[in-house]
């Protein structure tokens, strides 16, 4: 029984590593993630602003033509109005010419918050661009590292998942299925911990539980957390031989 406490054991070191590396790589894509999404949201605000930009002065020059028109329009409708017979001619020539005053007075007054307008954006586009810059130079650096870290991570989870299949193959079926069933069945994965100063996790073990680990000849189940308690020995030999 002792040896398959130890095996046991070694497998949950194992699996603990593995858990580890997991949750060291899951870290660190999501930092990456979240940087490509501020780049991506940085380079949209970019081309909304240079967008902005190219429309503002499409629409000034717009403007510019519209403010033409209507002045040559007011000069043809003053020189008819010196040649009209009636009053009522000269009224209707007033009133389009009034009209064409009105449209330029309001092409003006847009023209003018467009120019200020564009005096803004183009700060802003540069302010955009620096933070820009600065967040691509995280994302090289960051890239790297998790680049590195993966590289690392992998090798070594290629030979403890090696050393976790040779464990596998010591243990009886039976006693590796309730391993992985109660593995499953927690949150952190700790399906074997060691009793650490009478306690399991930091909860105190029954003075006969506590007796019954340190004899190292049954499988013993802490009634509190559901996990295999074992003495702390089997951890410590399980460093030694999986030279982890």
């Amino acid at each position: 029984m002792e040896e398959v406490l130890q095996q046991l054991t070694n497998l949950q070191y194992i699996d603990s590593r593995i858990d580890e590396l997991k949750q060291l790589r899951g870290d660190l894509p999501e930092e990456v993630l979240d940087i490509e999404t501020d780049i991506n949201r940085h380079e949209a605000k970019i081309d909304r602003l240079e967008e902005e930009k190219k429309s503002l002065q499409v629409e000034r020059d717009n403007l510019e033509l519209e403010i033409k028109d209507a002045n040559n329009k007011m000069d043809k409708y003053e020189e008819q109005q010196m040649s009209v017979r009636n009053n009522r001619e000269y009224d209707a020539l007033t009133k389009e010419i009034e009209s064409q005053k009105q449209i330029i007075e309001n092409a003006e007054s847009r023209k003018e918050e467009i120019e200020n307008r564009l005096e803004e954006i183009d700060p802003e586009i540069e302010e955009a661009q620096e933070q820009l810059d600065d967040i691509e130079e995280l994302y090289k650096e960051k890239k790297k590292n998790l680049e590195k870290v993966v590289k690392e991570t992998e090798e070594e989870e290629e030979m403890l998942l090696s050393k976790r299949k040779e464990v596998e193959e010591n243990i009886n079926d039976r006693y590796l299925r309730s391993y992985k069933r109660l593995r499953e069945g927690l949150s952190n994965g700790l399906a074997v911990v060691p009793m650490e100063k009478g306690a399991a996790l930091g909860m105190a073990l029954p003075p006969q539980t506590q007796v019954e680990v340190r004899h190292k000849n049954k499988i013993i189940i802490d009634e509190n957390s559901g996990r295999i308690v074992v003495h702390p020995s089997f951890f410590k030999k399980a460093k030694e031989q999986l030279s982890l």
